[in-house]
């Protein structure tokens, strides 16, 4: 009797009901989101955006933590290589699980067999921008005096391999200039350039740039992709405005390290579509130039799929040399 009296009460505490109850609750500790980039890009605004509001749910401490270099790569490596517990997330990008496995040789990771997407947070349009001193009002002028003054305009990207850096190389492929490519450590360094004339023109991602634009600090020419921008509709896409066919964007999302439980990255992904339906959080995104998003994981790992297949053709169309 007392033989089958254990066996029962084994099978009852090996139950999924009985482990669920046993089991730690998530998040037990505080939570990480690592940005690969500086602080106050697109990267880090949204990241800090759905950490608040975590916090304010989970009663945990989420922390973001910037760690930029090598575009996007110590970040992204440094994620990949962290506990799969649930409490260590990167807020990935285009550039780090889009670009950089068709870029670079040799990482310490890959974009998703280290990694299980999360959640799709927002969709970015990228857009032109130049300093108000150069002589240009339009795409069209920006060619014009990009061609009759080869090699002399400099363009700023928040890093080789970045949306930013690939889009403008597409833009120069496409037209047949010659820009000459100054790599920073993030947007909040091209931003400044860009409104001090240190450099002419960067195609990047808005939300850093509209309030600028708004401001009347420096000037935009148009949106990168196929459509124009509920943020800012009187601004036309480049395609529109000289360059037929021309389409460039970029995505933030949230990402686990691989390995981390199923039932873990379903509750952040649950949680991360709660938070970007909020008004305030909603509404904070959209004033940037953002349209947020929330996703499954399995419509995130689609997406990125899709994503590292459209860059390398980019890559080699435009003939960027691998780093």
């Amino acid at each position: 009797m007392n033989l089958i009296l254990r066996a029962i009460l084994a099978a009852v505490a090996a139950s999924p009901v009985a482990m669920a109850h046993a089991a730690a609750p998530f998040p037990s500790k505080p939570i990480r989101i690592i940005v690969a980039y500086t602080p106050a890009g697109t990267t880090d605004i949204l990241a800090r955006a759905i950490g608040q509001k975590m916090t304010e749910s989970w009663g945990q401490a989420v922390i973001i933590e910037n760690r930029p270099g090598a575009a996007g790569n110590i970040g992204t490596e440094l994620a990949a290589k962290a506990t799969p517990d649930g409490h260590t997330l990167i807020m990935g990008t285009a550039g780090t699980h889009g670009i950089n496995v068709s870029l670079y040789r040799k990482l310490g990771w890959h974009s998703l067999k280290d990694f299980a997407p999360v959640s799709l947070v927002a969709m970015v349009p990228n857009i032109m921008v130049v300093n108000n001193a150069l002589p240009v009002k339009s795409v069209k002028e920006l060619i014009a005096y990009a061609k009759a003054n080869p090699g002399k305009l400099s363009y700023g990207s928040p890093g080789n391999g970045s949306t930013a850096h690939l889009s403008m190389e597409l833009f120069k492929s496409m037209t047949g200039t010659n820009l000459v490519h100054i790599p920073y450590k993030g947007s909040a360094g091209v931003l400044a350039d860009v409104m001090g004339g240190q450099i002419a023109v960067t195609i990047d991602n808005m939300p850093v740039y509209l309030p600028q634009v708004k401001a009347g600090k420096i000037r935009a020419l148009a949106v990168s992709p196929a459509k124009r921008s509920a943020a800012a509709p009187e601004i036309p896409t480049i395609a529109e405005a000289g360059v037929p066919g021309y389409d460039s964007g970029a995505w933030f999302g949230l990402l686990a390290p691989a390995g981390t439980p199923k039932t873990l990255v379903d509750k952040l992904s649950t949680e991360t579509a709660r938070i970007l339906k909020l008004p305030d959080v909603s509404r904070r995104i959209s004033e940037l130039g953002a349209e947020p998003v929330g996703s499954t994981p399995e419509a995130f790992t689609a997406l990125i799929k899709s994503e590292i297949a459209k860059w390398a053709r980019v890559i080699k169309d435009a003939k960027v040399e691998l780093l």
